[in-house]
This record gives C-alpha cells, sequence and structure tokens, in this order.
C-alpha cells in the first residue's frame, strides 16, 4: 500500500497546512528497504553493536568437515524428480564427497556419512558442523549452543567417533559452516546443470563418483595447490574406519495384505504370495528397502520417491496366478515388468502362440511356468530360450527349459571332444529321452545272454510223454 510522503496532500485532506508542504506517495518497499540498510546503522551510532564482520578461519589437515543437504532436481526414468543431494567436506583441502538419495531421512543421512568415510579412507578427528537438521537433533535448548540428539544419532556418533558441531539456527548460522554451503551450489551448478537423465539413482551416483575423482583437479581461490594435492597431505591424518558393521536402515514390522503387497512411507511393495497376512521385517534404506521373513530375504525392491506409488513383482505372483491365470493380462505387476523390460515382446509371442495352440488356460499356465525358470536361470537365456522354442513350434516349458541350458552351455567354454569342438552344430531341438540317456553313467555289466535257454531246445520228451494223435 503507497503512503504518503512530502509533495502532495492526501486525498480528503482540508486545506491549511497541506498547502505549505509537499507530499509524494512512496511504496511499502521503498520503505522497508530503507530500514533495513538504516537499522544497523542506528545501532552502531547508539552503541547498540558492531557491524557484522567475518574471520578469516586456519584449518589443520584431518581435523574438521561439514555437513549439509541441498535438493536437486533430477530427471529419473523419464520423470523430473526432486532428490537430495548429501555433501561431505574436508575443511582443510575442501575435497567433498556427494550422494544423491531419494529421501533426507535419519537412513539417508547415516548411508551419506558412511560413503563419505569410504570414499575418503577414514572419519576426522575433530569436530564437523552440522545444522540443527531432525535426523540428529530432536530439540534446540534455547538460544545455546546445547542440544538434545535423537538415539540413533547417538548411537551412530559413538560408533563413528564424530564429534558434533551445531551452527546457531537459521540464517544467522549458515556462516558458521560455509565452506559446504558454497559446495552445493558450485557442485549443483556445475555438474547437475542441465538435468541429468538417469534410469537409477545408484546410476546417478556412479556417476557422481568420477565427477568427484575429476574435481580433485581443480583449484579453490587463490590457494596455489589442487584440491588433490591438499587432500593427499590429509588423507593419512584421517582416523580409520570402524571395523564393526553399523545398519543404517530403518526397521519397520509392516504386515501383508490380501494383495501381496505392505505399506511402507505411503507406497506399496510386493512380497510373496505365500506370505499374506504375515507380519515381516523391512530394512528401509535411502534408496531400497529390504524385506525379511526371520531372516531369510524374500523382496528388494527400489524406493519410490513420490507418494501413493506400487512397484510390484510379477515374480511375486506366479504361484497365485497358477491358480488364477485369468488374471495375468489385466495384472498391474504385468504392466510394470513390460515397462522395465523384464517381460520382453518375446515372452508376449510365445505366450499368444501357446493360447492358440492349447487355449488360453493352458497356454496361460505354461508360460507361468516359463517365468518361473527365471528364478534358477538368468534373464538372457530364458529370453533366448523362448526364441528358439517359438521358432522350432515347441510351445512347452520343458522345451522352453532345455532351450535355455542349452543357450546357457554355449557360453560356457567348450571341452574337446564335444560337439562343438568337432564342428559340429547341436539340434535346435532334440529328445528329451535320448538327452537323459546320453546323461547316465556307463553300466559295467556284461550284456545278457540267451545261451541258456538254447538248452530248452535240445531237450526232447520220452516217446511215451509224447501226444498221440
Amino acid at each position: 500500500m503507497p503512503l504518503a510522503s512530502r509533495g502532495t496532500p492526501p486525498s480528503g485532506s482540508s486545506t491549511g497546512w497541506w498547502t505549505s508542504t509537499a507530499w509524494t506517495l512512496v511504496s511499502y518497499g521503498r520503505v522497508r528497504d530503507y530500514i533495513k540498510r538504516r537499522k544497523p546503522e542506528v545501532w552502531v551510532e547508539e552503541g547498540r553493536g558492531p557491524p557484522s564482520v567475518f574471520i578469516p578461519q586456519t584449518h589443520r589437515p584431518g581435523e574438521e568437515a561439514e555437513v549439509d543437504f541441498g535438493d536437486v532436481y533430477i530427471t529419473l526414468d523419464g520423470v523430473r524428480t526432486l532428490c537430495y543431494l548429501f555433501v561431505f567436506r574436508l575443511s582443510f583441502s575442501g575435497k567433498a564427497v556427494h550422494h544423491v538419495s531419494a529421501s533426507q531421512g535419519q537412513e539417508a543421512f547415516f548411508e551419506g556419512h558412511i560413503h563419505a568415510f569410504q570414499m575418503l579412507g577414514g572419519v576426522p578427528r575433530g569436530k564437523v558442523r552440522y545444522d540443527n537438521l531432525t535426523s540428529a537433533v530432536a530439540r534446540v535448548l534455547g538460544f545455546t549452543r546445547a542440544r538434545v540428539e535423537t538415539d540413533r544419532w547417538i548411537a551412530f556418533r559413538s560408533w563413528a567417533g564424530l564429534d558434533a558441531f551445531y551452527c546457531r539456527p537459521g540464517i544467522d548460522g549458515a556462516h558458521e559452516k560455509g565452506g559446504v554451503e558454497g559446495e552445493v551450489g558450485r557442485f549443483r551448478r556445475n555438474h547437475l546443470v542441465p538435468v541429468p537423465d538417469v534410469s537409477t539413482l545408484a546410476e546417478l551416483n556412479a556417476r557422481i563418483d568420477e565427477w568427484d575423482r575429476r574435481d580433485d583437479q581443480r583449484r579453490i581461490g587463490e590457494r596455489p595447490r589442487t584440491v588433490g594435492e591438499y587432500f593427499a597431505i590429509e588423507r593419512p591424518l584421517l582416523r580409520p574406519l570402524p571395523e564393526e558393521h553399523f545398519e543404517t536402515g530403518r526397521l519397520l514390522t509392516p504386515r501383508v495384505d490380501r494383495y501381496a503387497q505392505i505399506t511402507v512411507r505411503q507406497n506399496h511393495y510386493s512380497v510373496p504370495v505365500r506370505l499374506i497376512g504375515h507380519q515381516v521385517r523391512v530394512l528401509l534404506h535411502a534408496s531400497e528397502l529390504v524385506v525379511y521373513e526371520g531372516r531369510a530375504e524374500v523382496a528388494r525392491h527400489e524406493r519410490l520417491v513420490t507418494r501413493g506409488g506400487s512397484r510390484l513383482d510379477l515374480d511375486h505372483y506366479l504361484e497365485g496366478l497358477l491358480r488364477k491365470p485369468g488374471a495375468l493380462p489385466g495384472a498391474t505387476a504385468l504392466d510394470q515388468a513390460r515397462a522395465a523390460g523384464k517381460f520382453t515382446p518375446v515372452h508376449d509371442a510365445w505366450w499368444e502362440a501357446a493360447r492358440h495352440a492349447h487355449g488360453d488356460a493352458v497356454g496361460t499356465r505354461a508360460l507361468i511356468e516359463v517365468l518361473l525358470l527365471h528364478r534358477h536361470m538368468s534373464h538372457d537365456h530364458v529370453v533366448a530360450g523362448i526364441a528358439a522354442a517359438l521358432r522350432a513350434g515347441a510351445l512347452t516349458a520343458d522345451a522352453v527349459a532345455l532351450e535355455a541350458r542349452l543357450a546357457a552351455e554355449r557360453e560356457t567354454p567348450s571341452e574337446p571332444g564335444s560337439d562343438t569342438a568337432l564342428g559340429r552344430i547341436a539340434s535346435p531341438v532334440v529328445s528329451l529321452t535320448a538327452r537323459r540317456l546320453a546323461a547316465l553313467p556307463p553300466d559295467p555289466r556284461p550284456l545278457p545272454s540267451v545261451a541258456a535257454y538254447d538248452q530248452l531246445l535240445r531237450h526232447t520228451r520220452p516217446p511215451a510223454e509224447r501226444p498221440t494223435s
């Protein structure tokens, strides 16, 4: 709202004093900017506080580090997605380690630290500076440096031997870890513009590790040496990594619903149908989750970034689909398998031929038996077996299994005396009976003899015993 100042009288005012005084209109923003600039000057003039000043600091090698998170956008599997960049920066050398995750929760916070320790080859011996992120700080106590830390962070900090230093809350404490604040922006501008297009976060993090190695050749400001040269001085002074393993995942215990799914962070993930109604253990990591039944791993999924999504594995539903083959054509898990490239056009062609030859139900069950082969054989070998069986018109799971094994054998080195070594090309389809007989061990026993039966032919009965005509 405009404010009146000397220039012209406000509307509706009476004449008199206003006629001898000039008023003009000034915007609120202009007044605000003036007060913002003038207020510190007034404080200094009145002796209430000195002007803000930054004191240069000198850091000892191997002693201090800074940690921060930053927002980054990437194109993940064709979708523009908000992710989070974890940055761990050594104060002496300026060497920084970066790691992108689907969240900035406590599991991502811990995994970022462990990744940084592994890349750096050790742990700083002195203070590590943090802001007051909820993964570490449960409550800020007044205007002091005292903090109430979370239990898991206390355990992790004790395991790694970290000495945490917490900056002042808000913008007033940003300069206390200004090195990592600037590093987030520098890395984002130099490596994440334009927006990277990747299929998985693992692919992106592999690129980031390579970018970090290349950044060892850069110089910071007017320093005479590169980051890598300073880091070579600092690395031997870091404390060795802990030998014990620290589990960074968050433990959850959801129950499997009737759709063979569990709900984790408002997203749905599939598990084998035999676990319907059971309670399972889930270790939630920054970029994936692992499902356990007892101590046995039963499912592993890439963690979904958005809310309300689902990640379904077709293999988890195969036993149920054997009983209900009619549910396969419209199954959501089948659509996701097609989108991921696990259910290929070769699968579709073989399925169509099997349904045409045996009928919908029998042909679909045959396909499900083929899909079960993926549990014991590689994806490429099974696809090669399906293609070979389709060319031969062999529309049974046994034929596909045989062709898949032949494809696997062709990739292994041939032994002397084998058909391949002799230059003979194996037939694409062979008799299962002949193959089983050929695989039997040699029989050392002699062949059976009928010589004993020849004695019966030489034996004649007496004349008295011969029948009379």
